[in-house]
């Protein structure tokens, strides 16, 4: 079976990626990841405060910061988490590129221009073959507009566009008025790929020591369902591949997810409960499914029921929530 698949103009020889994640702050462990099966590796990401305080600038940053997110500075994660330094995480690229024959693709979180295009400058020159651009931007401004908002992440592109030859992705929240219109508003800005989607930081709070609480938990299978629809009603649509990131835990999820479009689906909590090893039993089931469906290669189905291809153009749409809604209610009736 040919799991061969095509990612920001990149050829892969699986369509399994591991997302960014701590996992691959270690050499060894994306050389695992590399001999377990992994179409690609998305670097962690590396955070512009983290450079800057880095540089004895992180005062300025945190100010500019602080106009975007002024009431709400403790529901962000700590900065002092991250400890990676830049030339770490660029000499990690390095060493990677000469070790593995997968793509190695680094991942940047800025802030201002000058971050935005200087540090992803500095990726590709490291050799990472592409970049993902990780926007974790909450507007704290309650009077700031929607197409302000959607302005920034466009801005983005086109500056990080104007300053690499490699390609790019954005990783994207699915918090837009229009999803699609932004999609295609970030493809035509130069983005070669799109990532459905991010999980942005949601904090709890501790209700005993009355402290917001920075931790993090792993996506489910049941959360596939918004990428997938996003991702369905995309898929041929803009001209930017299809990454989905979220929900992955099994090749069930990894099937559905290039049924619905996905140039590829991306990983890292089903790795970080069963281990690096598990992207090999993916694989093989994904192989074992081909097998018994007859699908030679992995583009011969990759769209097959995608909002274009399939019948019922009304299961993506509006009239499926009332068939949901009465399917339901037929199913109580039971009880």
């Amino acid at each position: 079976m040919n799991l061969q698949s095509n990612y920001l103009g990149l050829k892969l020889k699986s369509p399994i990626v591991v997302s960014a994640s701590t996992l691959s702050e270690k050499l060894d462990n994306i050389l695992q990841m590399e001999d377990n099966g992994a179409g690609a590796v998305v670097m962690f990401s590396v955070f512009e405060e983290q450079i800057r305080q880095e540089e004895a600038k992180f005062d300025a940053i945190a100010r500019a910061t602080s106009q975007v997110f002024a009431e709400a500075n403790d529901f962000f994660p700590d900065l002092d988490e991250y400890h990676i330094a830049t030339q770490s995480y660029l000499e990690l690229i390095r060493q990677a590129k000469e070790r593995v024959d997968i793509p190695i693709i680094a991942s940047l979180n800025g802030i201002t221009p000058e971050g935005w295009i200087d540090f992803s400058k500095q990726m590709e020159q490291a050799g990472a073959d592409a970049l993902e651009i990780n926007v974790f931007y909450i507007p704290g401004d309650i009077t700031l507009h929607g197409y302000e908002v959607e302005k920034r992440y466009v801005e983005i592109v086109e500056w990080v566009r104007s300053a690499v030859h490699i390609p790019i992705a954005v990783k994207l929240n699915p918090y837009f008025s229009n999803m699609g219109k932004m999609a295609a508003d970030l493809s035509f800005a130069g983005a070669n790929g799109l990532v459905l989607f991010n999980r942005f930081y949601q904090p709890d709070i501790d209700i005993h020591s009355m402290k917001i609480m920075h931790n993090l938990h792993y996506s489910e299978a049941a959360e596939i369902r918004l990428p997938l629809l996003w991702i369905a009603l995309l898929s041929g649509q803009i001209k930017s591949s299809l990454a989905a990131t979220t929900g992955v835990q099994s090749a069930a999820e990894v099937i559905k997810y290039l049924l619905a479009g996905a140039n590829v689906t991306m990983t890292a909590s089903a790795l970080y409960k069963k281990g690096i090893s598990y992207l090999k039993t993916m694989n093989l089931e994904l192989q074992a499914w081909m097998q018994e469906m007859g699908f030679q290669s992995v583009d011969t189905f990759r769209g097959i029921m995608n909002h274009y291809n399939i019948e019922d153009k009304a299961a993506y749409e509006r009239a499926n929530y009332i068939k949901i809604l009465e399917s339901n209610k037929v199913s109580r009736s039971k009880y």
